[in-house]
């Protein structure tokens, strides 16, 4: 019994050392989504020529929607440029692009692969070029009509970068992708709304955000990890130069509804967070101690687990009779207050919860990707590109 006894108790230490960041951090984004937003006005204001920048590696099957979306949402051609990198392409994604209306830089390398490596050299370019600054969208998605009028109302109005959000386009494709809307919500909305609510960084998500060019000066654009969003934004924050959120504009990226692809996707994901995780968290825990505040948030970020494995854990200290129950009792409630609030920005609640009935298969099926996820975690993990569901159509 004594032995049963401490063996329970040492589950329940370790589940409460492990959710306690996610704790933390979930309830500072949740509270501070529902504050008031402070603005940003950290640079001068300025008139920028903007480059919209489309990494694409074998788009063909959706580059030329996607820069007819950007198109729609151009205003003042003049200071705006569609620029398509078409990056070790090997189908028609550059003259499709290009009789979309969108000027195309072609590159070809045989070892520096991936989007970090195409936004890099788009980056180095075009400020050569006199751009000043610089919007990205991925050649998968669909921007709404005053996506790009808001982001240079912002940039002029002085931020050092913004994100958009980002949400599902094919979000009633699956069952998949409805929980990935659900996700999207959680992770792409209220968690960067919160992070302004409390005057921190709103943080970057890869598609749909946008720098200035003295911020790309300032912090050059070196990140090559197969996350390379979530390792800029890590520079970024590093270097005290914080990122605004635009509530009210949405890039629509189409997301895999199931398969191989999705597998892929989320192990990618998830295992370049971890390998940012065992990279960047004594750098972020140190500069904690030495009095520099504004890491503590991206420091709990990385220290939070996939919301599923957070779950789960909780759920256990919910139902074991010892005296963590509270807690997890009390944690959970958090993370319910988290995705109620998430369904209601995004507008449609009833149906966005409803998704999360199918919950429990998609725990199982996270589960069979975990041997994906610490493979895509090493350090030598190489980036590759998630499959289409329209080229499977296609086929």
């Amino acid at each position: 019994m004594d032995i049963l006894k401490g063996l329970s108790l040492a589950v329940e230490n370790v589940a409460l050392l492990a959710t306690l960041p996610g704790t933390f951090e979930i309830l500072l984004v949740t509270s501070g989504a529902v504050r008031r937003k402070r603005g940003n006005t950290s640079c001068d204001p300025f008139s920028c020529r903007l480059a919209v920048v489309i990494p694409a590696h074998n788009e063909a099957a959706l580059i030329a929607r996607c820069v007819a979306s950007v198109a729609a949402s151009t205003p003042s051609a003049g200071q705006r440029e569609i620029v398509v990198v078409a990056d070790n392409c090997v189908d028609e994604t550059a003259a499709l692009a290009s009789e979309a209306g969108a000027r195309v830089l072609v590159r070809r390398h045989l070892t520096q692969r991936g989007k970090g490596y195409a936004l890099r050299m788009a980056f180095e370019q075009l400020q050569a070029e006199g751009f000043d600054a610089f919007l990205v969208i991925d050649a998968d998605s669909v921007v709404s009509p005053n996506l790009v009028w808001e982001v240079v109302e912002r940039l002029n109005a002085g931020a050092p970068a913004v994100q958009c959000r980002y949400r599902v386009l094919n979000q009633d494709a699956s069952i998949r992708t409805r929980l990935m809307e659900v996700a999207f919500l959680a992770f792409n909305v209220v968690r960067p709304k919160g992070r302004c609510g409390w005057g921190l960084s709103a943080g970057i998500v890869g598609n749909g955000f946008a720098l200035r060019g003295e911020t790309l000066q300032r912090v050059p654009y070196h990140a090559a990890s197969i996350v390379e969003d979530l390792e800029y934004h890590l520079r970024l924050v590093a270097a005290d130069e914080p990122t605004d959120f635009i509530d009210n504009a949405t890039v629509y990226g189409e997301m895999p509804a199931g398969g191989e692809a999705a597998r892929a996707q989320r192990s990618r994901w998830e295992g370049g967070r971890l390998r940012m995780s065992k990279e960047w968290t004594p750098r972020l825990a140190a500069g904690v101690a030495r009095g520099q505040w504004r890491l503590a948030e991206p420091l709990l970020d990385l220290l939070t687990l996939p919301l599923t494995y957070q779950v789960l854990l909780l759920s256990l200290l919910a139902v074991l009779p010892g005296a963590l129950r509270p807690y997890g009792i009390i944690a959970l409630g958090i993370i319910a207050a988290h995705v109620l609030l998430a369904a209601i920005l995004g507008g449609r609640p009833g149906k966005t919860l409803l998704a999360l009935a199918a919950a429990p298969f998609y725990v199982v099926w996270k589960i069979t990707t975990l041997d994906k996820v610490f493979s895509a975690s090493r350090d030598d993990a190489n980036w590759v590109r998630t499959g289409r569901d329209v080229e499977s159509r296609a086929r």
